[in-house]
């Protein structure tokens, strides 16, 4: 007689060996083709070659212009080493060499790579999968984006891998990075994306991938392979205490070199959008000052003038929240919004200003590079008044001289800062202008004491002028502090 006892544990054990049965298949079926990937696509990618060379050395004048004297010139030793000297060459500089990677993207002879692997360079060589050699021009660099295109002449047709589609790559899913590390050429690595949208302090337009796929110096320009066979990302840098691959690099979405590839060869240089304003990031502090549960958005310090910003009434205080219908969830993520505006798109922006919501639209301008950096010089004064531990003074001519405050600023000179006080452990610095506490402007001392004696919260929000640029300061109040 069989028990039902019996019956149960044979059918639990049958159960149990034909789950283990399947999972080594199963396991085995999920584990990507990286060798097919790698046959197919590795004659796409190229080893780069750069040369640069030394500047030439004038003998008897150094670099900086100015003549060299001979040794022992106007001594009794002079006749005798006069010949030696005349005939002497300085010298020069070795020629300096790079290696780096790139992917061929097209088969009249496109390729990319990283600005950084031909910056400066006299001389590029493109060196392909048979080691067939071509002197390579550049046709354009992106320094923001860290991406250069170049062209070489081939023979023939060149097999070449296509641009995917970055945005659709999800965390986890695999990758396989090809390049030239350490100058061996032809090396495959594969890992997965382990991060998207990394800001990693290198540039105003931080997006990067990242992935634990092993890239090593001279990986630089190479190209990051989804299993389709299609370059998501090109890859540009590590993140290592030894030089060396620790599972954490660094790719530029193909989203975005393929952007930029388009505007090189349309215009021979990236064309980016403006929109004319300087950010902050909101600070948990500055959410607090302006009522919000914490820190999103970004932050309107200054408008520049006859920008597309102002022509759109945005202010300076304005918490710009969405632009073009994408949530601004962190500062840095603007710049690269606005960056990859067509020019001339109208884009709504909605802002919070004043506790109140308000849409406005702008027309999108392009960007041109100025540098308008000043240096100045500050000197300390007395104060009469103060506040939060600033020493307040109004802007008088005198101090407007002493502190190269331009004329057009109105405010309240902060000639001093308290140590150890709330406003010192702020950042704020003697020599800036108050201009607004809050969103009040004061252009008095006793406006600016006032605006911070009723302001009732634990955060104040100053706006201040330093070196003629604006910034949102949140200081924190001290209980002996007014």
């Amino acid at each position: 007689m069989i028990r039902n006892s019996d019956v149960l544990k044979n059918l639990s054990i049958a159960i149990l060996l034909g789950i283990f049965s399947l999972l080594p298949q199963t396991v085995v079926a999920e584990l990507p083709d990286v060798a097919s990937l790698a046959e197919k696509y590795a004659e796409t990618v190229v080893n780069i070659a750069t040369t640069t060379e030394p500047k030439p050395i004038v003998q008897g004048q150094p670099r900086g212009g100015q003549q060299m004297p001979l040794p022992f010139e106007g001594t009794p030793f002079e006749d005798m080493f006069k010949d030696f000297f005349k005939n002497f060459q300085p010298q020069q500089s070795r020629p300096s060499h790079s290696l780096g990677s790139g992917v061929v993207i097209s088969t009249d002879g496109y390729v990319v790579t990283n600005n950084h692997v031909v910056e400066k360079a006299d001389d590029i060589i493109v060196r392909l999968y048979d080691d067939t050699e071509y002197k390579a021009k550049v046709i354009g660099t992106d320094s923001k984006n860290d991406l250069a295109l170049l062209k070489i002449k081939p023979k023939g047709k060149l097999p070449f891998a296509a641009l995917g589609n970055s945005d659709n790559i999800r965390v986890g899913e695999w990758v396989v990075a090809i390049g030239n590390p350490f100058g061996l050429g032809g090396t495959v690595t594969a890992g997965i994306i382990s991060a998207r949208s990394r800001h990693i302090g290198q540039g105003p337009y931080d997006n990067f991938l990242q992935t634990d796929a092993a890239i090593n110096p001279g990986n630089s320009g190479g190209p990051l392979f989804n299993m389709n066979g299609e370059v998501i990302g090109i890859n540009t840098m590590i993140m290592s205490r030894s030089g060396g691959s620790q599972g954490i690099g660094f790719a530029i979405p193909s989203s975005t070199v393929q952007m930029i590839v388009e505007q090189i060869k349309e215009h021979g240089h990236p064309i980016r959008g403006w929109l004319g304003v300087k950010i902050q990031t909101v600070t948990n502090d500055m959410a607090d000052a302006l009522g919000l549960d914490k820190g999103v958005g970004a932050l309107v310090s200054e408008v520049v003038a006859g920008s597309p910003a102002e022509k759109a009434k945005i202010k300076t205080g304005d918490l710009i929240l969405t632009y073009d219908g994408k949530t601004i969830s962190k500062m840095v993520e603007l710049p690269r919004l606005v960056a990859q505006t067509p020019i001339g798109n109208k884009v709504s922006v909605d802002i919070l200003r004043g506790g109140e919501n308000k849409q406005l639209t702008v027309i999108i301008e392009q960007l041109t590079e100025k540098d308008i950096a000043e240096k100045r010089n500050i000197k300390p004064v007395d104060n009469s008044k103060s506040a939060l531990g600033m020493k307040l003074s109004p802007l008088t001519d005198q101090l407007r001289e002493q502190y190269q405050v331009a004329k057009d600023i109105k405010g309240v000179l902060v000639v001093g800062v308290v140590h150890g006080s709330a406003a010192q452990q702020a950042g704020v610095r003697e020599g800036d202008i108050l201009l607004r506490v809050n969103r009040n402007k004061v252009k008095t001392v006793p406006a600016a004491i006032g605006s911070i004696a009723a302001d009732k919260g634990t955060a104040v929000l100053l706006l201040i002028s330093r070196n003629g640029s604006n910034t949102f300061i949140p200081v924190r109040r001290k209980k002996d502090e007014n």
